[in-house]
């Protein structure tokens, strides 16, 4: 745990007491704040005082006392509209932070040189994170792994020279952390998501260009029309800016060309590594995440040996394009965490017969710019509430079944793979679609799919 000294001996209120909430608020408590936290689950608040952490209703005490209040990420803070802690918290002027602010500051206050890299952006962000943790991890640096990716940053270990930290920011994070200031920063890549939360696409931009503008090394993907603007603003502010493509050949920064990643000084080009063979990074868009890592690796001292030994090491990410099973000519892939069109776009890509299990509850857009890939799929299993938006889409483009579960999708779909007689193919979870119509979170559903492959006769696990 990193104890939160900087506000030792302060008064801080807390609102949202989840798994991030509680360890942020014990986190508070160990380094001597005076903590007031509440939440709107009874549960949770009971969870908090039996973990020792003091917890009263907010609604009923002077906000003018709190020298902070400390929201949870998953709580509104703008849209569609303010938590009614945030309007009593403006309404006195507390600042509203979240729990990478808290970090942010506990490492400048402790160890401000240890290197700090932060990664952002709509899709890829995880496996870009994994991947740099397992880069500096495999070169026998001291390395600490957290954030969005699942792992609450104030329980990682505390800040000291030498020691490594690789964090994952949602939009949400960024939001709540004025003050962010990683060593190197990472935006890959900007595409219509949590729009509910931001109000419109600029917003959402604008939360996360600040993750690079605070940035001492910047690495932003130029792929898409916001992130090259947002790139040129900062490097005119004076931030240096490593650009990075997997679709333009690029003169400064680092690019993709098929499996082959370049480095390019001036106009001139040299090969850094190739890709090919390495399954966990095959795809365009692991070319992307491969680039994005190189640089951030480079940027805080790790020498290109390590960075290439630990490219072909790299074990891949649960949920993320996932081979899990495999039966004869068919492979079975968990890619649940494609929680929108475009995170489910590399794994389509990247196989040539798909029996693709789809659905769940959707977001903005649908599927419509996966059309292109529509002739790679063999049938389409839809499932959850978007089910009826696909068909509509697919419509005669796509064979497909109304499924309604995932366990009959994985079924039907797995019958149906066996029986085509034609070569190589994949029965493929990519559902282009949050879960939380029938499952809590991406990673229930990708185990879900886990438990159906493993209960269907003849398939040996992968995993």
């Amino acid at each position: 745990m990193i104890a939160v000294s900087t506000f030792k001996g302060k008064k801080v209120a807390l609102f949202g007491l989840g798994g991030s909430g509680l360890a942020t608020a014990q986190a508070l408590v160990a380094g001597g704040a005076e903590v007031t936290a509440w939440d709107d689950n009874p549960d949770s608040v009971a969870k908090a005082g039996e973990a020792g952490v003091p917890t009263a209703n907010l609604h009923g005490i002077d906000w003018r006392a709190f020298s902070a209040f400390v929201l949870s990420p998953g709580v509104p803070l703008t849209h569609p509209k303010p938590h009614w802690t945030v309007d009593l918290a403006h309404a006195a002027g507390v600042e509203i932070i979240g729990d990478v602010e808290l970090f942010v500051r506990e490492r400048r206050a402790q160890a401000p040189d240890c290197p700090f890299i932060a990664i952002t952006g709509t899709n890829g962000k995880s496996t870009t994170t994994a991947l740099i943790a397992h880069i500096l991890k495999e070169s026998g640096r001291d390395t600490q792994l957290g954030g969005n990716i699942g792992t609450a940053v104030l329980t990682l270990d505390p800040p000291k020279a030498g020691r490594f930290y690789v964090v994952e920011c949602s939009s949400y994070q960024i939001d709540l952390a004025p003050t962010l200031n990683p060593t190197a920063g990472i935006l890959l890549n900007l595409t219509p998501d949590h729009l509910d939360r931001h109000g419109t696409m600029q917003h959402y931009a604008d939360i996360k260009e600040r993750l690079v503008a605070g940035s001492g090394t910047a690495i932003v993907g130029v792929d898409d029309s916001f992130s090259a603007l947002i790139a040129d603003r900062v490097e005119r502010a004076g931030t240096k800016v490593v650009r990075i493509s997997r679709r333009h050949v690029l003169a400064d920064g680092i690019h993709a060309d098929g499996s082959r990643i370049l480095e390019a000084h001036g106009g001139t080009s040299r090969l850094f590594v190739d890709l090919d063979g390495i399954q966990t990074l095959r795809g365009g868009h692991n070319a992307q995440n491969a680039a994005a890592a190189i640089a951030a690796c480079l940027a805080v001292g790790v020498s290109e040996d390590e960075i290439s030994e630990g490219l072909k090491s790299f074990p891949g990410l649960k949920h993320r394009m996932q081979p899990v099973g495999r039966k004869g000519a068919v492979v079975f892939v968990n890619d649940s965490k494609a929680t929108n069109a475009d995170a489910a776009a590399p794994a389509l890509s990247s196989y040539e017969r798909i029996y693709w299990i789809a659905g769940g509850l959707p977001k903005e857009g649908g599927i419509t710019s996966l059309s292109p890939f529509f002739p790679k799929i063999v049938k389409a299993y839809l499932i959850g509430e978007a089910a009826p938006a696909f068909a509509a889409t697919l419509g005669e483009a796509v064979p497909y079944e109304i499924s309604g579960t995932l366990e009959k999708a994985v079924a039907h779909a797995a019958a149906d793979a066996e029986g085509d007689g034609k070569g190589a193919s994949a029965v493929m979870l990519s559902p282009a679609c949050a879960s939380f119509d029938q499952y809590k979170n991406f990673e229930i559903r990708g185990d879900a799919f886990v438990t159906h492959v493993k209960a269907l006769q003849g398939v040996t696990m992968l995993i």
